[in-house]
């Protein structure tokens, strides 16, 4: 079971009720955000239903394939011709995390057990990307009733520790990336035999009750994305620092956005992780100038003082 803590922004109130310019008006109501726990179960249960309720083109995805096909991931419901297809709770594979509420602002306690569902359309014949590794890709993120709210058109660049989704983040490692890219002569460049997948999210690990303005995601909604995983950056160095991402979670907990060496010495109100930070120990010597990298790029650590800090996070060696 893995455990993860999400960053998220401030708690915004929802406001119900209008004010009135009196002062004896009645005040507007305050009203806090559900129970993870609530609404994790009713995800769950949505969630559950969808995939047993529902199937993809996976005949499409048979070998051989016709040279015609589109690669396009469809999803439709089992039902009039349709009632004989094997349905995605048959295909799907589970990932249990652990969210705390406190990551929603709730002062409660839970630490409730969420259910992150995939499944694997094509395998890729590259490797999978760690959660510090840059990507290349192609998204389209939907509503259980298939109301699109955002897709990528051509492929785009995610850096997987970067401003995402807890789900989409963790879900995206489960592909396996392909050839590519290979330039074909005309300025443009194609990938082959990439990973293609489906994620489905329950609202704890993805906007919960604060979905992004404008974008059409009702609070507490389940998503499902669609995944052309192309390519990945393997041992992507995020800040340029000289020192692999993956490296620069300190406590191992597989959140990079959690390690901050320099915290107490950085600017008010500017929080840099270390695998964004040029300068890990805010001692005004670059990152870069207190590692050792050889000709094969692999990295030593210093440790000058001998005081088990290694130089690049310790201010004081």
């Amino acid at each position: 079971m893995k455990r993860i803590q999400l960053v998220v922004p401030l708690l915004t109130l929802i406001l119900l009720g209008s004010c009135k310019n009196d002062d004896n008006g009645p005040e507007a109501e305050v009203v806090p955000p559900r129970l993870l726990s609530e609404v994790a179960a009713e995800n769950d249960e949505e969630l559950q239903e969808f995939l047993k309720s529902h199937f993809y083109n996976y005949e499409d995805f048979e070998e051989p394939i016709d040279p015609g096909f589109d690669m396009i991931v469809r999803i439709d419901t089992i039902a009039g011709d349709n009632a004989d297809k094997r349905t995605l709770w048959e295909d799907v594979q589970t990932e249990s995390i652990v969210v705390e509420s406190a990551d929603y602002g709730l002062d409660d306690g839970e630490e409730i057990q969420h259910n992150l569902y995939y499944v694997v359309v094509r395998d890729g014949v590259g490797d999978s990307p760690t959660f510090a590794d840059n990507t290349v890709l192609q998204y389209e993120g939907s509503l259980l009733n298939g109301d699109a709210f955002d897709a990528s058109n051509t492929p785009v660049n995610q850096y997987l520790s970067g401003n995402l989704i807890p789900g989409y983040a963790i879900g995206v490692e489960k592909f396996n990336a392909g050839e590519g890219p290979v330039d074909n002569g005309d300025g443009t460049v194609s990938f082959e035999d990439y990973g293609i997948g489906i994620l489905f999210i329950p609202s704890g690990l993805g906007y919960f009750d604060r979905p992004p303005t404008g974008s059409g995601i009702p609070q507490y909604a389940p998503l499902i994305f669609k995944i052309d995983l192309l390519s990945f950056e393997p041992d992507t160095d995020f800040d340029g620092d000289g020192i692999p991402s993956i490296l620069e979670d300190i406590n191992g907990d597989g959140d990079l956005n959690n390690d901050n060496t320099d915290e107490d010495s950085e600017p008010f109100g500017v929080f840099l992780a270390d695998h964004n930070d040029t300068d890990d120990d805010a001692d005004g010597i670059p990152t870069r100038d207190e590692i050792d990298i050889d000709e094969e790029g692999n990295v030593t650590f210093r440790d000058t003082d001998g005081d088990g800090v290694w130089d690049h996070l310790d201010n004081d060696e």
